[in-house]
């Protein structure tokens, strides 16, 4: 006998037999399943870290350092910067050509008798080449005022540009006496291409050597 929600006593197992009220069935009874439980959601654990610069981990590789979780450093490419500079001195030979081709005051410009080398940093956009002046409140990066002077130096005899790919442009932008590299002579406002190696004359008997090392 089952007994129906009022109480009373029911030979049906789907309705009473008295009332007629729906009779309340367990889950599991008469063949009905019993609603399936939903799985525990598994317990969320804290969030890994990457080791070398603690950014939350996101796949195998970090997304900033490349940490590799798997224990092996991916391959990289290492960048080696070069450290350019520009060396000046005086050229004996050079000086002799100026003299020989007889040009204006030529024979007024003597040679040194003692010129040391000087070293310039080739750093930022652009090192200009030239003679400081008293009007003029900007010194060249590559300031050839000595001593020893050469006289045929501009104020701003040329520029050095800086590429983006690490290597360096030279421009003369109109200087009085011109400009060579390796014995060539320098366009106005034509850039020309400088390397390790290269010689620049400018003056009387200025020579200026660019040379690259690593830092």
């Amino acid at each position: 006998m089952a007994t129906c929600p009022q109480g009373h006593a029911s030979g049906a197992d789907d309705y009473c037999d008295i009332c007629g009220a729906q009779m309340a069935v367990s889950p599991g009874a008469a063949g009905i399943p019993a609603p399936a439980a939903h799985p525990a959601a598994p317990a969320q654990g804290p969030v890994e870290e990457c080791p070398v610069c603690r950014t939350p981990r996101a796949g195998q590789y970090c997304e900033v350092c490349g940490h590799d979780y798997s224990g092996s450093a991916p391959p990289r490419v290492q960048v080696v910067g070069a450290r350019w500079e520009a060396v000046t001195g005086a050229d004996l030979a050079y000086y002799e050509e100026v003299v020989a081709q007889g040009g204006p005051d030529a024979h007024a410009v003597a040679f040194p008798p003692y010129c040391p080398e000087r070293s310039f940093p080739l750093a930022g956009d652009q090192v200009r080449i030239g003679r400081g002046s008293r009007t003029r409140p900007a010194r060249p990066e590559i300031d050839l005022t000595g001593p020893p002077e050469d006289p045929g130096v501009s104020h701003l005899h040329a520029v050095l540009l800086a590429q983006q790919d690490g290597s360096w442009m030279l421009v003369d932008p109109g200087s009085a006496n011109g400009t060579r590299i390796n014995g060539k002579p320098v366009a106005v406002n034509v850039p020309v291409p400088v390397g390790a190696g290269d010689r620049i004359h400018v003056g009387a008997w200025t020579v200026i050597t660019i040379r690259e090392g690593t830092p």
